[in-house]
Formats: structure tokens, C-alpha cells, sequence
């Protein structure tokens, strides 16, 4: 769990309590992508009601159950977008399998509706992924692979 003083998960660069922690609490995201950095970072805290409560009810869950959730390791934000009301944003966000390392890649819409931005639907594909031992480190920590998580 995140703590005020850790850094936030959503790969801001900011701590917790400078980043997604404001939004967690009830401060509206500004943009689209401040609100998908938040959403990531729920989804790896176990924030469900978050996560609901930023979802558009047109397209939102009844329920969301996080128990089988992946181990997300490191979120990078590839393209956003805002045009008044409407947001897209492009990420993919990387998490731990069994066995290696997955992926999560999104286009996903955003719609700003009395003042705060929701998520409203996405186009996920997910994958496999193979780092080399000089690549980066999926876990997003900036160091090769072969001195991090191999």
C-alpha cells in the first residue's frame, strides 16, 4: 500500500501525497490522463469504489472485484488527447505473470461531465513481453533488467 511519503505508482515521479492521493480523495482529476495515472494507481492499491466512482454509469460495473488482479509493475502513458469534453488516452501498463511479464495496452475515451473527467470505454489488447538482459526493467525502476528483476 502507498503511503504519503512513497513514491506514486503511476510513474508521475511525484509522491503519493503530490500525486494520485488528491484524486483518491475526492479532488477531480484535471485531464484525462491525470485521471487514467489515478485509475492505475487504484487498480494497484485495491481502490475499487475509486474506480467505480470514476467510471461513466453508462458503461460502469455494477461490481468490481480487484482479488484477481494482475501485479502491476509500471504504467506508461504513449499518447493523450483532451478536445473540450472529450479525452483519449493511449497506455499500456506492464505487470508481473508466473512466469514473466505481461502487458496492458489501451485506447481509451474520457468524458468530462459536471466538471470531472470519466472513464467511458477502452480497446485493451494484452500480450507477452520479453526483455533482453540490457534492456530497461519492465518494473519501471530505470535500471537493465539484468541488474533489477532477472
Amino acid at each position: 500500500m502507498l503511503t504519503k511519503a512513497s513514491a506514486c505508482i503511476c510513474g508521475s515521479g511525484k509522491l503519493y501525497a503530490d500525486c494520485c492521493e488528491r484524486y483518491h480523495q475526492g479532488e477531480p482529476a484535471p485531464t484525462p490522463e491525470a485521471l487514467m495515472r489515478s485509475r492505475y494507481c487504484a487498480f494497484g492499491n485495491g481502490l475499487a469504489d475509486y474506480l467505480l466512482a470514476t467510471w461513466h454509469p453508462d458503461t460502469r460495473p455494477a461490481h468490481l472485484d480487484l482479488a484477481d488482479s494482475p501485479d502491476w509493475a509500471s504504467l506508461q502513458i504513449l499518447a493523450a488527447d483532451q478536445d473540450g469534453d472529450i479525452g483519449k488516452v493511449h497506455f499500456r501498463a506492464i505487470y508481473r505473470t508466473g512466469t514473466g511479464w505481461g502487458y496492458l495496452e489501451e485506447h481509451s475515451d474520457f468524458i468530462r461531465e459536471n466538471g470531472r473527467w470519466l472513464y467511458v470505454s477502452g480497446s485493451p489488447r494484452e500480450g507477452q513481453l520479453k526483455p533482453g538482459r540490457n534492456d530497461l526493467c519492465p518494473c519501471g525502476s530505470g535500471r537493465k533488467f539484468k541488474a533489477c528483476c532477472l
